[in-house]
C-alpha cells in the first residue's frame, strides 16, 4: 500500500488562482459529478501552472503543507470505495 496520496484540488467556485502547497497534484476541474478527467500535474522547478481542461490557475505556496490550498475550499479528498 502506498503511503504517499497525490493530493486532489477542484475550483467548482470558479476562483482566478488557488494556491497549494503540492509541486505534484490532480486537478478535477469541479467537483463530482461535474469534474474532468483527473489530471496530473507537476510544477517541476516553476512556482505556477495552468490546467489544461480547466483552466484554474494554481500557484506553489511554501508556507502552505501539501495537502492545503487557499482558498481552503479547494482541496478535494477522494471517497474510498
Amino acid at each position: 500500500m502506498a503511503d504517499h496520496v497525490v493530493p486532489h484540488f477542484q475550483n467548482t467556485s470558479g476562483h482566478d488562482c488557488i494556491e497549494i502547497g503540492a509541486r505534484e497534484f490532480m486537478c478535477i476541474g469541479a467537483n463530482p459529478p461535474f469534474d474532468h478527467p483527473h489530471v496530473f500535474l507537476d510544477l517541476g522547478h516553476e512556482d505556477q501552472i495552468v490546467c489544461p481542461y480547466c483552466s484554474t490557475l494554481y500557484k506553489y505556496n511554501p508556507s502552505l503543507k501539501a495537502g492545503q490550498a487557499e482558498p481552503s475550499d479547494c482541496v478535494w479528498v477522494p471517497v474510498a470505495a
